[in-house]
């Protein structure tokens, strides 16, 4: 190598070298913690996912930023992932503050069992740029928060949908996302669990076809669990609390979701609809 070309390589490592400590010298804006409400969970299961981001001292931000949050398997390929926007944009966050807030997903129905490792950033949609954070990295300002085991679905109570259900259609654009409609009464049976549990829903309604909202009652064994208005036109999650006595005495319960209007779509669609199911599940206590 001669001479200019040796000096050439020389401030071309140079460059690199000071532009590598410019970016590991960018000053961390936030401390993430990942709290589950369980580590082990089943297939179709929900999860609550509490996020906790410590402000740091010094920080300031230029953008408001969305939180990725990726869960892998042990060889790194992507199993399916939590990215939202934080219900207090980052723009808003002050230095030395604590943000924290949950959510619930359901673990989507993806063909693994085992263990897997969780992992989050900042970064704005706009341009990509992800924020510098405290904690354990693995490449590109992504950390590591946590650890869950994903268990098989014939974990949980297995849920037999009867009796006024349309059949389940799916997101052309994410296969991962399906939802059933209601008629005007639809039945779901399950082992009886014969102690007091919880009773997930998640749901949207049009919202825009009925003033006042749709009003859906929630039944099991005879008895009215609960009553709601359904005013979200957006997935939204409800739990009402069952107690065992109002699953009845049979090795076999039922819960009926009923609404009082229903609508047709129209045109060559002249389903009777009620309210979209994306989610329902039962969780012993």
């Amino acid at each position: 190598m001669n001479k200019a070309a040796g000096a050439f390589v020389c401030v071309l490592l140079c460059v690199v070298a000071g532009c590598s400590r410019e970016k590991a010298s960018e000053p961390p804006v936030a401390t993430p913690t990942l709290t589950l409400n369980k580590t082990r969970a089943a297939i179709g299961s929900p999860l609550r996912l509490t996020y906790r981001f410590d402000v740091a001292e010094n920080a300031a931000f230029d953008a408001d930023y969305s939180v990725f949050v990726h869960v892998l398997e042990p060889g790194g390929e992507k199993l399916w992932q939590d990215d939202h926007t934080p219900p207090v944009p980052t723009s808003q966050w002050k230095a030395g503050q604590t943000v924290e807030y949950t959510r619930t997903v359901f673990v989507p129905n993806y063909p693994y069992i085992g263990d897997a490792e969780i992992r989050l950033g900042l970064y704005n949609p706009s341009n990509a740029k992800r924020l510098t954070l405290a904690g354990q990295p693995v490449s590109r300002n992504e950390y590591v928060v946590g650890r869950l085991t994903l268990l098989p679905q014939s974990e949980n109570i297995f849920l037999i949908y009867k009796e006024g259900w349309h059949p389940a259609e799916v997101d052309p654009a994410n296969p991962a996302d399906e939802w059933q409609w209601t008629k005007k009464a639809a039945t779901i049976s399950f082992r009886n669990p014969k102690r007091d549990a919880t009773f997930y829903l998640e749901y949207d309604a049009r919202t825009d076809l009925f003033t006042p909202p749709q009003q859906v009652t929630i039944r099991s064994g005879g008895e009215t669990i609960a009553t709601f208005a359904a005013e979200s036109k957006n997935r939204t999650l409800l739990t009402f609390p069952v107690a065992a006595s109002q699953f009845g005495p049979a090795d076999m319960a039922e819960i009926t979701i009923e609404v009082d209007r229903t609508f047709a779509p129209g045109g060559a669609d002249s389903r009777e609809l009620g309210i979209r199911i994306y989610n329902a599940f039962v969780e012993p206590k």
